[in-house]
């Protein structure tokens, strides 16, 4: 499934990354390193798509080496439900061409 168009349920169209992207790849960085077991030097949100949800689903690509990027999914409840921002799944070994698509 592709993400595209702004349907209900849908995703956005991929964008480039914010510094409010960067500040949610910041917060699940360490979850990632603690499933990978392997610490990160770089790790710069270079786009992203959002999907609305119960909550928000964001899909954001990582790069963490020169050319070696990682596409993490991290979801953010609902305000009202005040829980962290959680690392939902990820996908590793991607490069800069591999486009975000739902996972």
């Amino acid at each position: 499934m592709s993400c595209r168009g702004m349907m209900c349920g849908g995703c956005s169209a991929t964008k480039p990354a914010t510094a409010e992207i960067q500040a949610i790849a910041d917060q699940v960085k360490s979850q990632l390193e603690e499933k990978e077991n392997k610490k990160y030097t770089m790790f710069k949100a270079v786009e992203y798509q959002s999907q609305l949800v119960a909550g928000t689903n964001y899909f954001i690509k990582v790069q963490v080496e020169d050319d070696d990027f990682i596409h993490i999914r991290v979801y953010e409840s609902l305000p009202h439900e005040n829980k962290p921002l959680a690392l939902h799944s990820y996908q590793t070994n991607k490069t800069s061409h591999d486009k975000l698509t739902y996972f």
